[in-house]
């Protein structure tokens, strides 16, 4: 094997570890506890918050171009989505190897902490349409992060650009539907039911819309999968204990399964 024209010499170009910022990546673990287990849990929440500004870029990617009405680019955006999504399940598998006893022996240093306060957590569900104005109150102390916030939760939702999408293409999306305050979770309508039941009926006249409703599936599927992992992750290192963050822990993630993005897109297959 020659090893003849490789790279040795990286004194004064760009190196692979300087291209990613290497330094400052592995730099950013500092437990609080001399445990092993610490750096496990660290490790984790920051790999799935890479992710989360991955998966934050790709709904905006997605969102501009439904609102275009160009959903060629938008199903690779929401394709991409929903790999992402695996790979933040997967994640709780790592995690789930952490023992009750080894989470206790550092929780103390975590203090108020907790991913209840992930503001990119919460800019993704702003942008699947799950709004609630108290999930902003946590951020208020930096500008920063409350700004670009509280921007996602004013701005229309995936779901609720894919509706006026389908109204814009002659399909008929009810008008309450279409200019209702988007502040305020989407709550399932029997019109919209019946655009979807169209769609499906007739897919091959639309197709593409067709095809953006199981990307939309995919996608919540997909998160509805994230959101049991977490709660039974939980639920097996600290039982029915409140949250570090003062949550009712595993019973608020509990709640959190109970709630739907698309609900017309799940009950329209009960109807076709």
């Amino acid at each position: 094997m020659t090893t003849d024209g490789i790279q040795t010499d990286f004194s004064d170009r760009m190196s692979y570890g300087d291209y990613l910022r290497l330094d400052t990546l592995l730099s950013a673990q500092q437990p609080l506890s001399a445990e092993q287990d610490e750096l496990l849990f660290i490790t984790i929440h920051q790999v799935q918050e890479l992710w989360m500004k991955l998966l934050n870029s790709e709904l905006d990617m997605a969102i501009a171009h439904i609102r275009a009405d160009t959903l060629g680019p938008s199903f690779k955006c929401l394709s991409r989505v929903s790999r992402i999504q695996v790979q933040l399940i997967q994640a709780w598998d790592v995690l789930a190897t952490m023992t009750p006893a080894d989470y206790l022996r550092f929780r103390p240093v975590l203090g108020s902490s907790s991913g209840f306060q992930s503001w990119q957590y919460r800019q993704i569900e702003f942008k699947l349409g799950a709004k609630n104005a108290l999930m902003l109150k946590p951020h208020r102390h930096r500008p920063d992060i409350h700004g670009p916030l509280e921007a996602a939760f004013h701005a229309p939702s995936l779901y609720d650009e894919a509706l006026r999408l389908l109204a814009r293409r002659g399909l008929a999306i009810p008008t309450d539907i279409l200019e209702r305050d988007v502040t305020r979770p989407h709550q399932a309508d029997a019109g919209v039911e019946a655009v979807w039941a169209t769609i499906y009926r007739e897919s091959e006249r639309y197709f593409d819309l067709y095809e953006l409703a199981e990307e939309l599936v995919d996608v919540e599927d997909s998160f509805q999968q994230w959101r049991f992992r977490h709660m039974k992750t939980v639920e097996r290192i600290i039982g029915m204990r409140q949250g570090t963050g003062g949550s009712a822990g595993v019973a608020y993630l509990r709640q959190a399964l109970e709630r739907s993005f698309f609900p017309e897109l799940w009950s329209v297959r009960t109807k076709l």
